[in-house]
């Protein structure tokens, strides 16, 4: 642990710099993902209003275009069956959303303490380097200290990035699974409408 502390905080660096590409990888992905899945969904409201079958609403990539569709492919099952299919394949489309957010919400919480570890180790060699060295005391301390304070700085340049793209996506879930779940209630009333002529 000795030997640990007094290596200084450059190789955090590293290790922040690697989350920092598979961060920006992960939000780029993510970003086009959900691009791709607001455009569908407005296809699906309107094939939607306009009384598309199951297989035109399943062939529609999006939450709500496979949760209609398979709803519609199911409604001769019953209505408590299709409710069960609307509740199964809204919660399989939501894992797909939720992919790899893991990772950009496990990053945006701890990169600023992964850089401040990287600080702290800074600092234990700073105090080293200033013990070894006798004289020079000042200017030996501050470059150490400055050179420590970079790992803070990466961490928090990977982490704001991190959260901000978090609570975004976050966002964008909540309002495909709530237009989902708005068409899927309208079907839903529709059937039971259906059943009671």
């Amino acid at each position: 642990m000795k030997a640990l502390a007094f290596t200084g905080g450059d190789w955090v660096i590293y290790i922040l710099i690697i989350c920092s590409v598979l961060t920006v990888a992960i939000i780029v992905e993510r970003a086009v993902l959900f691009s791709r899945e607001r455009k569908e969904v407005e296809k699906v409201k309107r094939a939607f209003g306009q009384g598309a079958t199951s297989a035109e609403l399943k062939n529609i990539p999006c939450l709500p275009g496979r949760v209609l569709g398979e709803a519609a492919a199911h409604a001769a099952d019953g209505f408590y069956m299709v409710e069960q299919v609307v509740a199964n394949v809204t919660q399989d489309e939501r894992k797909r959303l939720e992919n790899r957010m893991i990772i950009i919400n496990t990053l945006g919480n701890n990169a600023v303490y992964i850089g401040l570890f990287g600080t702290v180790l800074g600092v234990i060699k700073a105090f080293k380097d200033l013990s070894m060295a006798g004289g020079g005391g000042a200017e030996v301390v501050m470059q150490g200290l400055s050179e420590a304070l970079i790992a803070t700085a990466a961490g928090l340049l990977v982490a704001i990035p991190c959260v901000v793209a978090y609570n975004y996506f976050q966002k964008a879930i909540r309002e495909i699974v709530a237009d989902s779940d708005a068409m899927a209630r309208l079907y839903l009333a529709r059937l039971k409408t259906d059943a009671k002529r």
